[in-house]
């Protein structure tokens, strides 16, 4: 240890006073606690960011196939993007917009004709049934979500009437009695209340469609981060006459709300560094006030301007360097805290615990971004320290 570090360290110890040590305490303390706040936020803003990822690629397809008049004959797409790379199975289905109809009321729906054998493949719904499976799903049934079982008060075996608009007769549609085959819970309020799943050739037979017609084919890739990548690889292999979209683009300005919550977040929450530094700026103040006989004994010696400048740098620094590494063991530790022994509502977010993710790149930016702000706050005072005249310093000695 050079004489510079050696010196700023015993000025942070500061055992002789003890309201300087009382402001080193403060400094240190304020920085740790913004570290400590922008982990946890920052972490448990990750956590339900990856827990609503999860949810939405558990419900939709990473990546879908479309045409506007639907797709011909799905199974000749589905044989032309099999040897893709990066794509794992995919599964043909029929959306549209019907209505269900129970005890005198009746709820317009989404309805996506599913093909039982293979749906599993591509989505996760059958990790969502809480009753059910999806394997029995006969053409005369029906899966629907656990708010809308819980709006009519269904169970399974029930019967419901679907009505199909503009399909029928004069264009006022047709009626179908379906029973309840399932009943599944995303914990996303949106699916579990406007979704409902049938066979696929139901779904054919609703919509006016020929057996190997569909509205589109849901794919699943081994990376969905890589969705995009695949994405033009089937553009390549189809053409650019089908509407080929990833569950980003879907769902783009979900996530784009989230990026932006976090971020501000992380702008806000720097802000309670950035009042630690004030502390910072105040302790090395008192400490030049405080040492003016040290620094000139130490300039009569001898020692530079620079070297005096990197003492008080270097003792602001240390304050944030310490205030970090308290930071981030408490951040950290109740992190985990949160994340194996909290509980929360498990009937609304579909998890026990509060879900926090703590990226490697997030701790590495807070780190960075606290010793920047550290390192600010110590321009001012070491250069007042650096400044400072022997005789000036001395002269009341």
């Amino acid at each position: 240890m050079n004489y510079e570090n050696w010196i700023s360290y015993r000025y942070l110890k500061a055992k002789k006073g003890r309201f300087l040590a009382f402001l080193n305490f403060v400094s240190i303390a304020g920085v740790a606690i913004g570290v400590m706040a922008l982990i946890i936020v920052i972490g448990v803003m990750e956590g339900f960011g990856n827990n609503l990822r999860e949810k939405i690629i558990g419900t939709t397809p990473h990546i879908v196939i479309e045409k506007e008049t639907g797709i011909q004959d799905y199974k000749k797409v589905q044989e032309k993007i099999k040897d893709i790379e990066g794509i794992v199975s995919s599964s043909p289905y029929v959306q549209g917009n019907v209505f269900l109809e129970e005890k005198g009321s009746a709820l317009g729906q989404v309805v996506r004709g599913i093909d039982p054998l293979t749906e599993s493949n591509v989505t996760k719904v059958k990790e969502y049934l809480v009753k059910g499976d999806i394997k029995d799903l006969a053409r005369d049934g029906i899966i629907i979500g656990s708010e809308l079982a819980r709006y009519f008060g269904l169970q399974i075996g029930d019967p419901v009437t679907v009505i199909s608009p503009g399909s029928g007769l004069k264009g006022h549609g047709w009626r179908y009695q379906l029973a309840v085959a399932g009943i599944f819970n995303t914990g996303m309020v949106d699916f579990d209340t406007n979704l409902v799943l049938i066979h696929i050739q139901k779904a054919q037979e609703m919509f006016g469609y020929a057996k190997e017609k569909a509205s589109g084919i849901g794919i699943k890739i081994e990376n969905p981060y890589q969705a995009k990548d695949i994405k033009n690889k089937i553009y390549e292999t189809l053409g650019y006459s089908f509407l080929v979209r990833t569950w980003i683009d879907v769902n783009r300005s979900l996530f784009e709300a989230l990026f932006l919550e976090k971020w501000g977040l992380f702008i806000i929450l720097t802000l309670m560094v950035i009042v630690a530094a004030f502390n910072i700026v105040s302790t090395l103040v008192v400490t030049v006030s405080s040492k003016t006989h040290d620094i000139g004994i130490l300039k009569s010696f001898g020692v530079s301007q620079a070297a005096i400048r990197r003492i008080f740098t270097n003792q602001g620094v240390f304050i944030g360097m310490v205030g970090v590494f308290w930071g981030l063991i408490a951040g950290l530790g109740i992190s985990y805290i949160l994340g194996h022994y909290v509980k929360v509502p498990e009937q609304i977010y579909s998890i026990k615990h509060v879900p926090v993710d703590i990226q490697l790149s997030d701790i590495l930016i807070i780190i960075a971004a606290a010793m920047f702000i550290s390192f600010l706050a110590t321009i001012y005072p070491a250069y007042k320290a650096a400044k400072m005249e022997p005789v000036e310093a001395l002269r009341y000695e």
